[in-house]
């Protein structure tokens, strides 16, 4: 691999590939074909790709802001977990989706292919109906590198009474 010059500035998809790069290369290939899957499902979307030093997830946004994502998916040294925004709000009779936090449920996934399930497509299809903002119905989403290292403010202490 050339070293970059003092001046040169890398391309977002340069990036992208060299944090997904970092993983096993089985998860490797997992990630890239969901990408490809992803972009194809959501094609007026933003990708929003976050850096966690051992990770890489990648939001699917009608905003360039991680919040309004409709889904996204985590390339972890574990596997690769796709997730669903409103989670707890789908329906899913098929008890597909993990997790409990109070934003988004998951499922793990051993194919891209699983994308196309019917099962997950009517996730996916409840997902975007849930969303806060609506996907663009023209054009081409960009990929955009986001901080994922930013620390947060910290909370307010709660009054006592």
């Amino acid at each position: 691999m050339k070293a970059k010059s003092a001046g040169t500035k890398s391309t977002p998809e340069a990036e992208l590939r060299s944090l997904i790069g970092r993983l096993d290369p089985k998860i490797q290939k997992l990630s890239r074909a969901v990408r490809t899957a992803a972009r194809k499902r959501f094609p007026t979307a933003n990708e929003l790709a976050y850096d966690y030093k051992s990770f890489v997830v990648i939001a699917y946004s009608p905003s360039e802001r991680g919040i309004d994502g409709i889904v996204s998916f985590a390339a972890r040294p574990n596997g690769v977990f796709f997730y669903f925004s409103h989670g707890p709000q789908l329906p899913d009779p098929k008890g597909l989706l993990q997790g409990s936090a109070k934003m988004v449920r998951f499922i793990e996934l051993e194919s891209a292919s699983r994308l196309a399930h019917p099962d997950v497509e009517a996730l996916i299809a409840a997902s975007i109906a849930l969303a806060s903002v609506p996907l663009p119905s023209a054009g081409e989403g960009r990929l955009i590198m986001m901080s994922a290292g930013k620390k947060r403010r910290p909370r307010p202490k709660a009054k006592k009474k």
